[in-house]
């Protein structure tokens, strides 16, 4: 088309024809017309086909619908008539059994009828029966009760020829039968409570030496002992003289600030702490040795660290309290119970520190509880409190035990603990069997060995004191401290002394050494008696 139009243009120009142009631009146009009329009718010719082809499917499609209808009809009229035939096949079946049922229930009727009918005929025969029975049970009444008259009568004769012989009433008869009974019997059963006492103490023995060995081999503890005495030592004996000051002016505060006596005598390199309070005591020792390290020794510089150490050791008893809780393994303590526990490490007893003791009792006490069934945290805490009021004894008057009771009460302890503590010592009874096994608890960790001080002369004089005391009894002829003094054997005279003698020979020996004689634990006195026969023959 371009290649026409730019060939008609140059013909134009050729021709010089303007005139041309206008031709050719009509001719242009109405040949776009003509062309434009030729497309719009075959536009049309091709939108007619394409609805005929369209309305020739939609029929089709209606035809093929309606034949689906009317086979979808047909099969829904099938299935219905299928389901209304096996409904109606279902409801006769179902008929038939229901008749079948109600068949059966008319027949068991019938039966059940037949049988009731049986059992009022067996009834009617079985009342009259029972009517002549109650007839002939009447008259053997009556014939009865004539023979118990006549047995009476004759043993009412048999009883007077009874007494007339025995020349003893009946109740008098009676009565002596029965105190003969009751001998027999009190006999019989004093025998038995002494053979069952007899097997009761010799299982008890047994069992208690068997849980208390094997408390002992399960409780681990140190056997070291402590001294009550606190000794500073000196890097040399010029301190002595900075630690008194100038005319004794910081011996003398050191003193007023902690209520303790500074010894400075003549042993080198060496300051002995004298006081009754533990807890002092140990703020001094620290006070003294922070001192002498930081080699400021003046009025201002003791006063402040004595405060200073006093609240660094109110810490370490509340953490030694606390560690002591963990140890044994009870909770639930006051917290001013638990600081006078951490208190009891800076107390010693016989040479034992007590906050150990305590320790221990309360260790041994829960395992013998354990092998014994009973309440292990109960023996526990009954044993770790039982000393309690030795952390207070030198502060307030009283003994230990009485102020280790008022101090449980007044923190709201049970009373079965309280009991516990003031039993310890034998004051009073104990309540429970944990306090008995405290009591135990406590005897075995002074007495083990390694527990408490004791210088050889003061051993020596404790063993020789025991055997005078054995001895000044009347029949006794050898006496024999041993086990370190834990048990003392006693020989006596068979001639002087005999079997139920000994018995109590032993329980007065016992009590004056309890009266006379200061130990640490319990010890055994052994009674023993023997008799020889002897003869030659010639």
């Amino acid at each position: 088309m371009n290649t026409i139009v730019s060939l008609l243009l140059d013909m134009s120009t050729g021709l010089a024809g303007g005139l041309f142009v206008v031709f050719l631009v009509v001719g242009l146009g109405a040949g776009g017309l003509i062309t434009w009329l030729i497309l719009k009718q075959v536009s049309k010719k091709r939108n007619a086909q394409k609805l005929d082809a369209t309305s020739q499917q939609v029929e089709e499609m209606l035809a093929k619908a309606q034949e689906d209808c009317k086979q979808l009809k047909r099969e829904t009229i099938l299935e219905a008539k299928e389901q209304v035939e096996k409904r109606r096949n279902e409801f006769e079946q179902e008929m038939r059994e229901k008749r079948s049922e109600q068949q059966r229930q008319e027949a068991r009727l019938n039966k059940q009828e037949d049988q009731l009918e049986k059992r009022e005929t067996e009834i009617s025969r079985k009342e009259q029966s029972l009517e002549d029975q109650k007839k002939n049970l009447v008259k053997k009444t009556e014939e009865v009760d004539k023979m118990q008259e006549q047995v009476s009568h004759q043993q009412e004769l048999m009883t007077q020829e009874l007494e007339r012989i025995a020349q003893l009433t009946r109740e008098e008869a009676k009565q002596q039968l029965t105190e003969e009974i009751l001998d027999e019997t009190r006999r019989d059963c004093a025998v038995q409570v002494r053979n069952l006492e007899a097997q009761a103490k010799e299982e008890a023995d047994i069992n208690a030496k068997n849980i208390i060995s094997l408390a002992i081999q399960r409780c681990a503890s140190d056997h070291a002992s402590e001294s009550t005495v606190s000794v500073v030592p000196l890097p040399n004996d010029d301190m002595k003289a900075r630690i008194i000051g100038r005319e004794g002016r910081n011996i003398r505060a050191i003193e007023n600030a902690t209520g303790i006596e500074l010894v400075i005598d003549d042993t080198p390199e060496v300051v002995i702490l004298s006081g009754f309070d533990p807890v002092r005591r140990e703020i001094a020792r620290l006070t003294l040795e922070k001192l002498i390290s930081d080699g400021r020794i003046h009025p201002a510089r003791i006063e402040e660290t004595v405060e200073k150490v006093t609240k660094e050791l109110d810490q370490q008893i509340k953490a030694a309290g606390e560690n002591a809780m963990f140890e044994v393994g009870i909770f639930g303590l006051h917290p001013e119970l638990i600081k006078l526990i951490g208190r009891l490490k800076f107390r010693t007893s016989y040479g034992q520190n007590v906050y150990r003791h305590s320790i221990e009792v309360a260790q041994l006490a829960g395992l013998m509880a354990q092998e014994l069934g009973l309440d292990v945290n109960f023996a526990k805490r009954a044993g770790l409190l039982h000393d309690i009021g030795k952390a207070v004894d030198h502060e307030q008057e009283g003994t230990h035990i009485q102020l280790g009771a008022d101090l449980a009460k007044k923190y709201k302890e049970n009373a079965m603990i309280v009991n516990a503590i003031m039993a310890h010592h034998g004051d009073v009874e104990p309540k429970t069997i944990e306090a008995i096994l405290v009591q135990a608890a406590d005897a075995i960790s002074g007495s083990r060995p390694g527990a408490r001080r004791e210088t050889g002369a003061g051993y020596v004089k404790r063993l020789e004191k025991l055997e005078e005391i054995a001895s000044s009894f009347k029949g006794v002829d050898k006496s024999y401290a041993i086990q370190a003094g834990r048990e003392v054997r006693v020989i006596v005279k068979p001639e002087m002394v005999d079997d139920a003698q000994a018995l109590f020979l032993a329980k007065d020996i016992a009590k004056k050494i309890e009266a006379e004689l200061e130990y640490p634990g319990q010890i055994k006195v052994n009674v023993i008696r023997e008799f020889r026969s002897v003869e030659y023959a010639k």
